[in-house]
């Protein structure tokens, strides 16, 4: 059975695919872990679905190209496509780190597959300044994600039940490891480092999106109390303000 279901979503990003084709090598250093690339690509006109065609299923890979509703609708596409106990989304131009190996070896390991498995990332600033982002404790989902989402494994039985929330425009990810965790499915650390992925997408409007957007996960998902909601509201503007200044001093 395939254990790992890698779904990557793509908008006109080829070298981007490539990037994130590039590091799954690191993964298939782990000779004895059955795993699958599913790409969910909008149609881009760049030669993204070409050059994927020319790969000739390396990897187990399989992709779609065709118009859909965002993000969130591409990545509930990779979702339907997935056979594998767990998936991680790994976006164009993320990728993996070398360390992935070993913390793939010790998901394998897991006989159920219950709960979110989260691991660390390194967060790309540019001209090589990189911080690592180290996953924090279950609770934290109430202020925010324990891990960056691009170091979760979620279990794909989860994902089926609990899918993207297109009413979410920004924090959907948010969104959906909310309910997760509310339906009973509790965050499992595994030490060590997942991915890698740029920060050059931040934007102070986002941001701000982000925060409001978040609240409302607090309130209706995770049912928190208003003035509480409020107090992570504003902590989480402060620090996301305090990302945006390392990113533009990089």
């Amino acid at each position: 059975m395939v254990l790992l279901s890698v779904i990557t979503v793509a908008w006109n990003n080829r070298e981007g695919v490539i990037k994130t084709w590039q590091s799954l090598a690191h993964l298939a250093r782990a000779q004895e872990i059955e795993f699958e690339w599913i790409v969910v690509d909008g149609g881009s006109p760049d030669g993204t679905a070409q050059w994927l065609a020319g790969l000739n299923g390396q990897y187990r890979l399989r992709f779609v190209s065709e118009k859909d509703s965002g993000i969130y609708d591409a990545m509930n596409k990779g979702i339907n496509m997935a056979s594998g106990r767990y998936a991680i989304f790994l976006n164009s131009g993320d990728i993996f780190h070398p360390d992935v190996v070993n913390v793939v070896r010790t998901l394998a390991n897991y006989k159920k597959d219950n709960a979110m498995v989260i691991g660390d990332a390194l967060l790309d600033f540019g001209e090589g300044h990189k911080v690592r982002r180290s996953a924090k404790k279950g609770w934290y989902i109430y202020h925010s994600l324990p891990a960056s989402h691009q170091a979760i494994f979620f279990p794909v039985v989860g994902l089926r039940k609990y899918p993207y929330d297109l009413q979410y425009k920004v924090s959907s990810d948010y969104a959906l490891a909310a309910r997760m965790y509310k339906a009973g499915y509790p965050f499992k650390r595994i030490k060590g480092l997942v991915s890698e992925f740029s920060m050059g997408g931040i934007s102070t409007t986002n941001n701000e999106e982000l925060c409001r957007d978040a609240k409302r996960v607090q309130r209706r998902i995770l049912r928190m109390p208003g003035f509480i909601a409020e107090l992570s509201y504003q902590l989480r503007l402060r620090t996301t303000g305090k990302t945006k200044s390392l990113y533009n001093k990089a």
